[in-house]
Order: C-alpha cells, then structure tokens, then sequence
C-alpha cells in the first residue's frame, strides 16, 4: 500500500511527496522513483524535515504507535485501516490527535468509491423503499503480503465500514469462520449482523476463491442494486410489483423482474479521490471524511466477527457514550 499511496501523491498537483520513511533499504528505488528522501525511522523525519502531513501505511500491529507519534508532534495523518490491532489502540490514537488538535484520517478507501457514493445518494433519494438487506463479496487468491492480520482487519473492514453507513449502528453480530491457508490468522470469515434500521447484513470474505471478487448487493422494496466495486458499475433490477408498501397481498404475485438500469457514473481511482480528500481537511478546506471514531467503531466490529466465529455465540454490541464500543456475548 505504501508504493500505491506513494505514486498517488506525486501525481497530485497540490501535494508534494518529500519522504518516504522505511527502514528496509529496498525503499530506496522507490523514494528515487518519487524523487523524495528516503528515510529509515519516524525520529529522521521529525528530526530533519518540515511535514504538513504524513501517511501511514505500516503493517497493522504498528499504526497505532507511528500514527500517535506523528500526531503527537502535531502532523496530520491518514492511517491506513484497520485504524489500529486493538480497540484500546484506537481509541489512545484518537485522544492523541484530540489533544494535538490535528486532523486524523483512516483510509477507508472504498467509500471513495463513485459506485458506492452513487448507491449512497440513490438510496437516501428512497429509491429503492425500504430497505431489507445488505449482502457484500470481498472473495480473494491468497495474499503473502499479509501475514500480521486475517481477512476480518484486512478485507472485511472495507465492507463493514459501508454496511454501517449505508444500515446504520449493528446490534448483534454472529459468525463462522476458519484457517485454511494462512499461518496465523482466519482466512475465511461469513457473518451475519442486524442493524438498528432492521436491515439485515451478509458478509463474505476469503483468501482462498482463485478469482478477485467485490460485490455489493442491497435488496428492498422496489427492488435491488448492485455495485461492483473493481468496475465502477451501479445496477438496478427493479421489482415490478413493487407497491408504495409491502403490503402481505403483494406477496401472493410474487417478486417479478422489471426493467434493469446500469447508471452512467465518471471512473475515478477511489485512493486518488481520498488522498485528495484528506489533503483538503489538511488546508482546513473540509472535514475529515473518515474520522478516528469512525475507524474505531469498524475494528470494533471486525473483532466482534472474529470473536463470534471462534465462539459461536451471538454478540450483541453496544455504543458507550463516548462513541467507544463495548462487546457483551448474547444474553450476557
């Protein structure tokens, strides 16, 4: 991640790339490509250089100690997700950039996807009634870059993160899943969640599908969308009898297919689109688009998922005052 979102900022106009900050040598080629330094710790590049804002794109287990030290010397910063390995983690992130008053992002990167901004604005429009469930895709081939995390902080937070915007808060979650191909992490995780909207959520994720797959699927009344993430489609299969209602008489006709509709929407590159957006919060132009807490509310999901799967409980959640999910297993 750290070679795309480094090829992403030299190609930004408003942005210039002046370090890229690795202690493995192999750095080097590509800080020479950037035309930026190549640094070996966090300590060089507080130490020399003068950073308006800084990305972190480490393994998982460190962004909570890098992203803390940059913030707290008063650099703004976009960590890659999950925001941190622990709630705990998180949220001593998120009262550091508090106290420093500096912007902090989680690279959420798929709600910068037009497709899935376009599902946003068309759903909010009612298109599609009331909405019953949201069911995602994200299947993969094996990666060997990963090996501090499984699919839950890797994959699955993607589609979390838009579940919940698109659903609202989740209630309870339930889970399966298994190791087959990696060392020390779940490889495949399938769980279920209810959202306060009464939406209902369907999860996929893997490692262990020989083809790349990201689907997302919204059902209700009026019909179904589609997005397709990798191709930047909408789709729309329309319920001919849909009614302004549900009413229990409609379902004696059944749900027929009516006219299907592919929406016309511009491509763009959705990592390009949130490096633009967090260079904006940065100049003070706009918010950050997705915050700490919001980071921190979807690795608490993810970790409510692994723990249901190795549990086989229910596990209902609960949002603290201050914006901090607490976990309780069902019935507890």
């Amino acid at each position: 991640m750290g070679r795309l979102h480094a090829r992403v900022l030299t190609e930004l106009e408003t942005v210039e790339l002046t370090a890229v900050v690795d202690p493995d040598p192999a750095a080097e080629r590509l800080a020479y490509l950037a035309r930026a330094d190549r640094l070996a710790s966090v300590d060089e590049l507080l130490g020399g250089h003068e950073v308006d804002a800084a990305v972190v794109a480490v393994p998982t287990e460190e962004h909570a100690s890098v992203a803390t030290q940059l913030v707290e010397s008063g650099v703004p910063t976009l960590v890659e997700k999950p925001i941190a390995a622990t709630v705990d983690e998180a949220l001593g992130l998120i009262e550091a950039a508090r106290r420093a008053s500096v912007p902090l992002a989680v690279g959420h990167v798929e709600w910068f996807n037009p497709a899935v901004r376009a599902l946003d604005e068309r759903l909010r429009e009612n298109a599609l009634g009331r909405v019953f469930q949201i069911h995602t895709r994200r299947l993969s081939p094996f990666p060997v870059r990963v090996a501090d995390a499984g699919v839950a902080l890797d994959l699955a937070t993607h589609d979390l993160d838009v579940m919940c915007r698109l659903a609202g808060n989740p209630v309870r979650v339930s889970a399966e899943l298994d190791r087959r191909a990696h060392r020390r992490h779940e490889d495949l995780l399938v769980a279920n969640l209810r959202f306060d909207s009464g939406v209902i959520g369907l999860l996929e994720t893997n490692w262990l599908t020989p083809t790349k797959i990201r689907q997302l699927t919204v059902t209700g009344e009026r019909g179904m969308f589609v997005v397709d993430y990798l191709a930047q489609h909408l789709t729309l299969y329309e319920n001919a009898h849909a009614s302004e209602r549900w009413y229990t008489l409609d379902v004696f006709d059944g749900v027929t297919e009516g006219n299907v509709t592919r929406y016309a929407i511009a491509r763009v590159e959705p990592l390009r689109a949130q490096m633009e957006s967090f260079a904006a919060a940065v100049r003070g132009d706009a918010p950050v688009t997705v915050t700490g807490e919001q980071g921190m509310r979807v690795l608490a999901l993810a970790l409510a998922t692994v723990r249901a799967g190795e549990t086989g409980e229910t596990v209902v959640l609960d949002g603290a005052a201050d914006g901090r999910p607490t976990v309780t297993p069902s019935g507890g």
